[in-house]
């Protein structure tokens, strides 16, 4: 039977138009959280879930939003997760269209960490500076064990 370790969530922005911060082709950190796994015997898997919400041009083309989950801190840390949200060339509209992107993944054989803490960080990027972050914006993380 599982054994829930721990679950964490990084509220970023709680709602809708509550950021507005250009997106750009270097990943920016959007979440990170910090699992408990003292002695977590047997294997450990994490699952989580991210959401950031975009806002583009209505005539926006060809735009790109890259989300990666990765274990530990830095986008250069082991990669577990990515995911591409590819916004086609829309007919004009006025204004502009907000998206919320969610993705949930999974990583499993998790090798317990040294410290009983381990660490996940959601980063996301673009192909343009055109998409905006406004919100809500979450990463949600729970680990698991078979002990």
């Amino acid at each position: 039977m599982p054994w829930l370790l721990d679950a964490r969530t990084s509220q970023n922005a709680s709602f809708q138009q509550s950021i507005s911060s250009s997106t750009s082709s270097t990943p920016t950190l959007f979440g990170q959280v910090g699992l408990e796994c003292l002695n977590p015997g047997g294997l450990i898997r994490v699952q989580f879930t991210a959401t950031a919400t975009i806002s583009f041009p209505g005539n926006a083309t060809d735009l790109t939003i890259l989300i990666q989950v990765v274990r530990g801190t830095l986008i250069t840390d082991p990669l577990v997760y990515s995911a591409n949200l590819t916004i086609p060339a829309t007919a004009p509209v006025e204004g502009s269209l907000i998206f919320p992107y969610t993705v949930t993944g999974s990583d499993y054989n998790v090798p317990a960490p040294p410290t009983s803490q381990l660490i996940y960080s959601a980063f996301i990027s673009s192909n343009s500076t055109l998409p905006l972050r406004v919100g809500p914006e979450s990463f949600n993380a729970a680990a698991y064990s078979d002990f």
